[in-house]
């Protein structure tokens, strides 16, 4: 693997959330999060058997986020 794991694309369905003029709603966290567990799952609706973990790993991404947007600085310029 050649540079950092950061140069992919991002699904064009995520938007960005991080803006200096406010904080995202709990809405639009828990859109972003579903859209990415629906993104690395392949499911867009799992299974009945697979509806728990499916749901868990939405909430799980949606607190990391949250944490993530919590903590991140703001301050550089153009950032």
């Amino acid at each position: 693997m050649k540079g950092s794991v950061y140069n992919y694309q991002m699904c064009r369905s995520i938007k960005k959330l991080r803006y200096p003029e406010h904080f995202p709603k709990d809405e639009e966290i828990h859109a972003a999060a579903l859209q990415y567990i629906r993104k690395i799952s392949g499911y867009r609706q799992p299974s009945q058997i697979n509806q728990l973990a499916f749901e868990k790993a939405v909430d799980e991404v949606a607190v990391s986020t949250r944490t993530l947007l919590e903590k991140i600085q703001l301050n550089a310029a153009g950032k």
